[in-house]
């Protein structure tokens, strides 16, 4: 029981911390940085998508693969539109040619 009890306290420490790191980190980065740090989020976010399929094909229990199914999904849609607006983004910095 200790151990849960344990377990868990660490598991709520890791979050708040990962939390507020990540919100410093955010707010410091100057906007000219946000595009690079986007893409590598979104390969950040790719390790998830890997983690997710794992979990959803680990056939420990139904929950188990429900939750695994809803990460898939989640996973696959950050990392689709963090691609498209980051395609967009350096879109925006693509000179453009005078029409003639």
């Amino acid at each position: 029981m200790e151990l849960n009890v344990l377990t868990a306290f660490l598991q709520l420490y890791v979050f708040v911390l990962a939390g507020f790191v990540g919100f410093q980190v955010i707010t410091k980065v100057p906007a000219l940085l946000h595009t690079p740090l986007m893409s590598a989020t979104n390969a950040i976010s790719g390790i998830s998508l890997v983690g997710s399929i794992v979990a959803a094909g680990a056939d420990y229990s139904v929950v188990s693969t429900i939750l695994g199914t809803l990460a898939v999904t989640a996973a696959t849609i950050n990392v689709v539109g963090g691609f498209m607006i980051t395609d967009r983004m350096l879109k925006m910095f693509k000179r453009h040619e005078p029409h003639q």
